[in-house]
């Protein structure tokens, strides 16, 4: 069922998008969540360090994926809010063959340089192999990762949120029985956890592919649709490979960090991982935020009702805020509680209490800083939306300078206490650029439209 967001309330129409997403993301956090935990539960701290130690790889490479499928999807959107849906099923067949080649290229090129990369990111020696194990699994599994997000983001363009959540909930269900039966019955170790997440991510994608083409008739491709277009995958990559760079810009800095901790060795290492885990966790509205403010801004730009983009992100930011309070009251009194579920109960007493101290000083961190994160998701994606994804390679890199000063120069001084610094310091630099970068972009969306109608 499409849904048009460029009429009625922006508040109404905002929550009514982002809900579906925010459950389809939160569940599937979930279930990194439980990776994450099963793996301490049942290996231990130097498995949760191992899986953990991948962590800002995951996102510099993944993440790439996951925002070039995102780019292509706001052509759709803004064609599907035009009403133009032969454009529209253009750009998704282009789309499609772009998608088939950044697969292949990426996946042969990570998964033959995988150990390399593990190695120059100082993965602690008693982990490295089994870092190695778990990630080449998930490398192998890029294509799977294209696969589902390209379909979510079709659909998802034609203000369909909530079917992605329910195969979200069906991968999950099935992620977590899989972990379960992989690790805990099979004993495969750290790399049954990474088969565990590509399988159950492949059956969400198939799942979408058969349903969107099942009842999605506008987005079903006819003969006609069928043809490559240069002047289409010229605006696709225009687009989708920005998109796809500020998030692996973005993850440098994470990098950076990652290697700087790496450092400190395998305690410090399974506190971070531990902490991360649990302010993605807790980070999922903004995300979901993210995503329907790029939706909403696309479709509504393809309508030419930019007079509904600032009432748009008011709004959004109101709801991110008032999430943003609410988050750090839950961590300030139930953080030891989060923590203690990835311990081993054979974990020194010491050990334990070291890991949860780390993690509650990162995790306040990030807590108090939530409304700049905020800021972060909803400016730059209604920006990606408007069609001016190229500015938010900008916004990536005042991340990646924040991150890096601290990894670099705060780390080795500060250790662990400097870690945590990174993402609130990233979000700070990132926010000053974004904001007066949005009314600029507005301003020159008015100036254009102004123009074509004189």
């Amino acid at each position: 069922m499409t849904k048009d967001l460029t009429s009625g309330h922006p508040l109404k129409i905002i929550l009514s998008f982002a809900i579906p997403v925010f459950f389809g993301y939160l569940f599937q956090q979930f279930y990194n969540l439980v990776d994450t935990i099963i793996v301490g539960q049942f290996l231990g701290v130097d498995a949760l360090a191992a899986v953990g130690a991948t962590g800002s790889l995951q996102f510099f490479i993944l993440g790439f994926c996951i925002g070039v499928c995102s780019g292509f999807a706001i052509p759709v959107a803004q064609r599907f809010g035009a009403g133009d849906y032969t454009s529209m099923r253009q750009f998704i067949f282009n789309s499609w063959i772009l998608t088939a080649v950044f697969s292949v290229v990426i996946t042969f090129f990570t998964v033959a340089s995988c150990r390399q990369m593990l190695a120059c990111l100082k993965t602690p020696d008693n982990v490295i192999s089994m870092s190695y194990a778990y990630f080449v699994i998930i490398l192998a599994g890029i294509p799977v990762t294209f696969f589902y997000n390209i379909l979510a983001g079709f659909i998802r363009s034609v203000g369909d949120s909530k079917t992605p959540l329910y195969f979200l909930l069906i991968s999950a269900a099935l992620n977590i029985v899989l972990d379960l039966l992989f690790i805990g019955g099979l004993k495969t170790g750290v790399s049954g956890a990474a088969y565990a997440t590509v399988i159950s991510q492949a059956f969400s994608g198939i799942l979408c592919f058969f349903y969107m083409k099942k009842k999605f008739e506008i987005l079903r491709l006819k003969k006609e649709d069928k043809s490559v277009s240069s002047k289409k995958i010229k605006t696709l990559l225009g687009i989708g490979v920005p998109m796809g760079l500020q998030y692996s810009i973005t993850a440098v800095g994470s990098v950076i960090v990652q290697w700087s901790v790496n450092c400190l060795g395998s305690i410090y290492v399974a506190s971070m991982v531990t902490a991360q885990k649990i302010s993605i966790f807790f980070s999922t509205p903004f995300d979901a935020l993210g995503t329907t403010m790029a939706t909403y801004a696309g479709q509504n730009v393809g309508a030419r009702r930019i007079d509904r983009l600032n009432p748009g992100l008011f709004w959004g930011c109101a709801t991110g805020f008032l999430w943003s309070f609410i988050a750090l009251v839950i961590l300030f009194f139930f953080t030891d509680n989060l923590a203690a579920l990835f311990m081993n109960e054979a974990e020194s007493k010491e050990v334990v209490e070291e890991v949860l101290k780390n993690v509650f000083y990162a995790l306040m961190a990030n807590g108090v800083t939530y409304c700049l994160l905020t800021l972060v998701n909803c400016v730059r994606f209604t920006i990606q939306g408007m069609g001016f994804s190229r500015l938010a390679i900008f916004a990536g890199l005042a991340e990646l300078v924040g991150r890096g000063v601290i990894g670099i120069f705060l780390v080795p001084v500060l250790g662990f206490k400097g870690a945590v610094l990174a993402s609130p310091l990233a979000w700070v630099l990132a926010d000053s650029f974004l904001v007066p970068a949005y009314f600029a972009c507005r301003k020159k969306l008015a100036k254009i439209y102004l123009t074509e109608e004189s």
